[in-house]
């Protein structure tokens, strides 16, 4: 799997030794490896951050559920917007197009602990 993270591994390379960040140890536990299915992800804001509930919803079931919730500030979600996308032209490239589809209007009702 092709990674690009937000600290651009890749460009780092490039510079001199002295203004080279550190490298950072990152740590995949087993269960956080497996990852977490979601087929729709919501996306609420304010001043201070962008908070994204990643939800998997059943085909002929009325309840979804909120799988995962990462919280970003407005600089790490511009940093990550741009990530997926330069992550999603390379595996266009390599894949062809990823076809988009209309999905007809769910309503979609938090309840009273689903609230940001």
């Amino acid at each position: 799997m092709k990674t690009g993270g937000f600290l651009n591994p890749i460009a780092m390379a490039d510079k001199p030794e002295k203004q080279q960040q550190k490298q950072i140890n990152i740590e995949l536990d087993e269960q956080t490896a497996e990852g977490i299915y979601s087929n729709l992800a919501i996306i609420n804001h304010s001043v201070s951050e962008f908070v994204v509930d990643f939800i998997s919803m059943m085909p002929g079931r009325p309840k979804a559920k909120v799988k995962s919730r990462i919280v970003l500030t407005p600089q790490h979600a511009k940093k990550f917007l741009k990530a997926l996308g330069e992550n999603v032209q390379r595996f266009e490239q390599a894949h062809g197009p990823i076809k988009d589809y209309e999905q007809p209007p769910i309503p979609i009702n938090f309840g009273p602990t689903g609230e940001a």
